[in-house]
């Protein structure tokens, strides 16, 4: 049973969150009212997520975010944003937050940024030792409009990643995040030309293990049944990179927001593009605006020095 804690000064936005995702999900939601009770509450019971508001006395989001990096830095937090709190929270991103949902948009986003943190953070690990081993490696996919080729993609990268040192915890998550999002966003808004409702309903029912019926009706359709999504991923302990491209129409690259700006993350669009823009190191559209470069180096605060092999 996933644990996750809820970190908020106020009880009313406590119950709210804590109501959204006990709702017919089999997860334990714990609290707490500041950063400072929270660290507390973690040093004995270590959740599996937390949320963590960004304005609070004491302990705020972002010193919440600075101990759990150093503490524990598998564990992924998400920021609920509000008003007055997007410099901040655009700090904490690029200080380790995991991802972050605007305050008037919990309803509709929540449950499904939980899922993906979740999943992401689960990335099965059985061929540890044996990726211990590799230098270097390389994937060429051709990937169909099939949203559930998706997460086992993700997966495999982040034991990439995990295996060769490329990065930590925290670094892992983030590639996987900006990775998730570039696929999605290729096959649904790319290739399939959805609206942007439809490719909220369609993420809702990957993360329930469910398929979209649009999804299966547009895949099999004229034009789109022929296109596919192009992946290549190169990942070796100096750095990785992605490179993700659709058939679709593409479009206008000028209207990708800034990473750092704090009103892209109050604002409502482009929420999967501040995401990747914050987790990679650097983040190029071609001018057609149907393919994506995206690359991470492993240096800095993400990433953590080899370790001996094992004997």
């Amino acid at each position: 049973m996933p644990i996750v804690l809820v970190v908020d000064d106020s009880q009313v936005d406590q119950r709210r969150v804590g109501g959204l995702l006990s709702r017919d999900l089999d997860w334990l939601i714990e609290y707490a009212s500041d950063g400072e009770q929270a660290i507390s509450h973690i040093k004995v019971s270590v959740p599996d997520v937390v949320i963590t508001d960004m304005m609070m006395p004491k302990v705020d989001g972002m010193g919440l975010v600075n101990f759990m990096q150093v503490e524990y830095p598998q564990v992924p937090v998400i920021l609920i944003t509000a008003h007055g709190s997007e410099e901040l929270a655009v700090d904490a991103l690029a200080g380790g937050a995991t991802s972050y949902v605007p305050k008037d948009q919990i309803g509709d986003k929540l449950r499904e940024t939980v899922e993906q943190v979740l999943a992401l953070a689960r990335a099965d690990r059985s061929y540890a030792r044996l990726i211990d081993c590799l230098q270097r490696t390389e994937y060429k996919l051709a990937l169909f409009n099939d949203p559930t080729l998706i997460p086992p993609l993700v997966d495999l990268v982040q034991q990439m990643l995990a295996g060769m040192r490329c990065c930590n915890e925290t670094g892992r998550m983030h590639a996987g995040i900006a990775l998730e999002e570039a696929l999605l966003n290729a096959m649904l808004h790319g290739n399939l030309q959805m609206s942007k409702t439809d490719i909220q309903e369609a993420r809702t029912k990957l993360r329930q293990g469910e398929r979209s019926q649009l999804v299966e009706l547009r895949r099999i359709e004229a034009p789109f049944a022929r296109r596919q999504v192009h992946v290549e991923i190169n990942v070796s302990a100096e750095q990785a990179t992605f490179i993700v491209r659709d058939e679709g129409d593409g479009f206008d690259t000028t209207s990708v927001p800034e990473a750092h700006d704090p009103a892209t993350v109050a604002g409502e669009k482009g929420r999967g593009l501040v995401l990747m823009k914050n987790f990679m190191d650097d983040l190029r559209f071609s001018d057609s605006g149907n393919e994506v470069h995206m690359t991470m180096q492993c240096t800095g605060t993400r990433c953590t020095e080899r370790i001996t092999p094992h004997p």
